[in-house]
């Protein structure tokens, strides 16, 4: 492991850790949508990092299921879009300045949510103790998606924080790859 990469490991296990309290969001930045494909290296972690501790706060706060939120989320982009925008919205509903009434509009909208949330919890199959890639449907003249297999995961919290390290390296390689490909010259690319 390089440096770099441990560095983040004790950044990351210093601020995975939950308590069961929410007191507001790690970020200072003002509420925005977030473009999981457009981030940075370090933008990504952090962000991976604060939904997650939003999602532990929202899961623990309303009792909810692994059948609405599973302990894998994050391996499934469908939940990771939904939970991102439904976090936004948890975010602009409760700041000081919105209406008294944006905090009702934002359940109405929660409650919408955890159907979508339940159906694609179901469709993708991942399950309390357990974990596949969401199945793939191949269309005519398209090869064949692969199997997918159950894996066990053991430790969520631990398989989570390799998650979001190797989410964050491969982030990194393709922001290198993509400066290695410009030309010094005219900046564009070669």
């Amino acid at each position: 492991m390089d440096e770099h990469i441990a560095e983040d490991q004790d950044t990351v296990d210093e601020e995975i850790e939950f308590d069961g309290d929410f007191e507001g969001p790690l970020l200072v930045e003002p509420p925005h949508p977030i473009n999981w494909n457009l981030l940075g290296p370090e933008d990504l972690e952090a962000e991976w990092l604060e939904l997650n501790r939003w999602v532990h706060w929202l899961r623990r706060t309303y009792g909810l299921p692994a059948a609405v939120i599973p302990p894998f989320w994050h391996h499934h982009t469908e939940l990771l879009w939904e939970l991102s925008a439904l976090h936004l919205h948890w975010l602009c509903c409760y700041d000081s300045e919105k209406n008294g009434s944006a905090p009702l509009a934002w359940h109405r909208d929660f409650a919408d949510a955890r159907v979508r949330l339940r159906d694609w919890v179901a469709t993708n199959g991942t399950r309390l103790d357990r974990d596949r890639p969401t199945r793939q449907t191949a269309w005519p003249g398209e090869t064949p998606a692969p199997q997918v297999e159950d894996v066990v995961i053991d430790n969520r919290e631990q398989e989570f924080i390799e998650f979001v390290l190797a989410e964050v390296e491969k982030r990194r390689e393709e922001e290198d790859q993509f400066y290695r490909s410009l030309d010094p010259t005219t900046g564009e690319i070669s």
